[in-house]
């Protein structure tokens, strides 16, 4: 770009040229047909790509084996653990946790099991991003946001909103910790032991529920 402005400066100066108004190319039907279909074209191709590998992306099974109603607030964030589904189905029973600015909550999830993410928010629009899983979503009030992981690391990993929603924006933080299944199911265990069980207001209806639409 600065190549392109130096030329033009330096060999299309006024003091090079006889001609005191340049050659004009108004009302010019090809050029300016030219102009309007190579965008055209160029946006075409783009939507295309982008729809595309955004619904491979986006896509999750009708049966993941967890899901996980992720609810964003001003300014933390509630895990609701709505089912574990393996191998137990006696451990159903849902549990959740809640994070403050003072304390950021950590999301526990076991490796190598496919895990769905219902996104939602009771206040303003965030956005929820575990920055090493490569993938962020918007978190709306009113509307359901899914996308669906399966952890294949163990590690604890950080996380963060990433759509500013106020003055405490960048304090919304959060963690994920990938484990075994027998871990996470403990861990599951251990919230509803603390009388963590059920799940935090999400304004939308669990999963499986009859209500459900």
């Amino acid at each position: 770009m600065w190549g392109l402005i130096l030329w033009s400066v330096i060999f299309h100066r006024r003091s090079r040229t006889k001609v005191e108004i340049p050659a004009q190319t108004r009302y010019n039907v090809p050029i300016e047909a030219l102009y309007t279909a190579v965008p055209l074209v160029i946006v075409s191709v783009l939507f295309y790509f982008v729809a595309r590998d955004e619904a491979t992306l986006t896509k999750v099974s009708e049966k993941p084996q967890h899901t996980i109603n992720v609810v964003g607030f001003q300014w933390s964030w509630a895990f609701n653990y709505e089912n574990s589904e393996i191998p137990d189905p006696s451990s159903t029973t849902a549990a959740y946790e809640v994070g403050s600015t003072k304390e950021a909550p950590t999301l526990y999830l076991p490796i190598n099991e496919s895990v769905k993410f219902r996104l939602t928010s009771n206040d303003v629009i965030h956005d929820f991003w575990p920055v090493n899983f490569m993938m962020k979503m918007d978190v709306v009030p009113g509307v359901v946001n899914e996308f669906e992981v399966t952890p294949t690391a163990y590690g604890t990993f950080r996380g963060k909103c990433a759509e500013l929603c106020g003055v405490d924006h960048s304090r919304m933080l959060f963690n994920v910790k990938v484990v075994s299944h027998d871990e996470y199911e403990a861990h599951l265990k251990g919230l509803r032991d603390k009388g963590q069980a059920g799940a935090v207001p999400a304004g939308i209806l669990p999963t499986g529920s009859s209500e459900e639409k």
